[in-house]
């Protein structure tokens, strides 16, 4: 039996839902397991899961599922939804599009919503020089493109990333990516030609941020040197690797090493971009004009879509038809990403993630001052995160980390963990969530927290 016919109708999502964590059956609820039971039988293993429901709506701050509970959403399918699921701009886009075309292809027969998305891009983006963008599918797929880009105009092979980092599961991805687990683990080999450098991670290394940069540039010039430096990639702000934030000062010295080198600076900004830090990108929190801006996620609200963004003469240094794809800058996401942008622009969302983000580490701060155990309350905007440590030793504590998560979760509160430790909550709301439901939820974790 399929969700359709079950004999509840599902409702329809969008900030129509009711804002209200309801818990009518444990999770998962018999309309649920049926569909996790099929997943089980139809899908690959090595797709998991974190919420043991099948979702049938959406919006606002919930997600509804089969059996009608809703849950209050912390983790807008991990920074995507962040105008909102079933965001009335975006559906009416989406509507009126898919009536039209829902492709050509750009590369064969192009079409003016990807024009549009790129002047966009160009227009936010970092900086004021002139800038040219490619649309692609997936952040992964972005970032592979920049890296092609940044060894074409520099004619050299080498990329830096750093301790921590996310930035996807293709192959060259991987390679730049620092968690074994799940990410890497019996995958490779890996593509070549990566190098990782430390980060400054002021919760643990107590650095200043001019001396994490000292500390990375050195190593960069002693195990690779400068001259053979394609790229230099990195988060604004990690992600998966746990939020963390660089101290002052630790960009800026790497943007201008770059600039003395003739490296090209990429910022992957794929979980930090459009308003989740209470910014267009989190690089303006620091006061950085990255060469190369890699986008995906939130950029629109839901359908797959990617970008690179960048200084023109270093985009345009691939020959014609190097970059591409066959659904890269699909009319559909087109059409979403420019609604999205909309409503990023004409409902006031950076605002709002600021707001979110005083909420969210006010209350979180207070927690820390009740309870050692967590070690860490850091981000920006509508993207903050709590670190729990074993408070004898100071050490990562993932296995009550994930205790407390699961039992967020179990109490109808999507809440998810990240960090190479797997010791870190963060916090992803949607920007259309109400304050009303970020404090239950928050009150939720409190209790999960004091249980465990």
């Amino acid at each position: 039996m399929s969700i359709t016919d079950a004999p509840v109708t599902a409702p329809v999502g969008g900030p129509s839902l009711p804002q209200e964590r309801r818990l009518v059956t444990g999770l998962p609820g018999p309309r649920s397991r049926a569909v996790l039971d099929r997943k089980a039988a139809a899908v690959a293993a090595g797709v998991g899961h974190t919420v043991p429901i099948a979702a049938v709506a959406a919006g606002g701050g919930v997600v509804v599922d089969a059996d009608g509970n809703s849950l209050i959403d912390l983790g807008s399918g991990i920074a995507v939804t962040t105008a909102g699921n079933a965001n009335p701009r975006v559906v009416a886009a989406v509507t009126e599009q898919v009536a039209r075309f829902t492709h050509t292809c750009f590369m064969v027969s192009p079409y003016e919503s990807y024009v549009a998305v790129a002047e966009a891009l160009n227009r936010l983006t970092p900086g004021d020089h002139e800038k040219r963008s490619a649309l692609f599918n997936s952040g992964a797929e972005a970032v592979e493109n920049a890296v092609k880009i940044a060894r074409k105009h520099t004619g050299r092979q080498a990329v830096v990333a750093f301790d921590h980092a996310y930035h996807g599961r293709t192959n060259l991805t991987m390679a730049l990516t620092a968690k074994n687990m799940p990410y890497k683990h019996g995958f490779g080999p890996f593509a070549g030609e990566v190098y990782r450098a430390p980060l400054s991670y002021p919760f643990h290394d107590r650095l200043t941020g001019p001396a994490a940069a000292a500390r990375a540039i050195t190593q960069i010039e002693k195990q690779v040197g400068a001259e053979n430096v394609a790229a230099v990639i990195i988060e604004p702000i990690q992600g998966e690797g746990g939020f963390i934030v660089p101290a002052d000062g630790f960009l800026n010295a790497l943007v201008d090493w770059c600039r003395d080198n003739g490296v090209v600076f990429i910022a992957d900004e794929v979980q930090t971009g459009f308003a989740r830090t209470g910014r267009w990108f989190a690089s303006e929190h620091f006061g950085i004009v990255p060469d190369l801006v890699v986008t995906a996620k939130g950029i629109a609200d839901g359908l797959p879509l990617s970008a690179v963004t960048g200084r023109a003469e270093i985009m345009d240094a691939a020959h014609t038809g190097g970059l591409g794809g066959t659904y890269g800058g699909n009319p559909l996401a087109c059409v979403a990403a420019l609604a999205a942008i909309e409503t990023y622009e004409e409902d006031g969302l950076l605002e709002r993630a600021a707001e979110i983000g005083a909420l969210l580490t006010s209350r979180l701060t207070a927690l820390q001052e009740r309870d050692p155990r967590v070690g860490d309350v850091r981000g920006h905007g509508a993207m903050i995160a709590a670190e729990f440590v074993d408070p004898a030793t100071g050490e990562p504590d993932g296995a009550l980390t994930a205790r407390v998560a699961r039992a967020c979760i179990a109490e109808g509160v999507i809440v998810l963990t990240c960090g190479t430790d797997g010791n870190v909550i963060r916090f992803l709301p949607p920007l259309t969530i109400s304050d009303a439901l970020l404090n239950e939820g928050l009150d939720v974790l409190e209790s999960a927290l004091a249980a465990a």
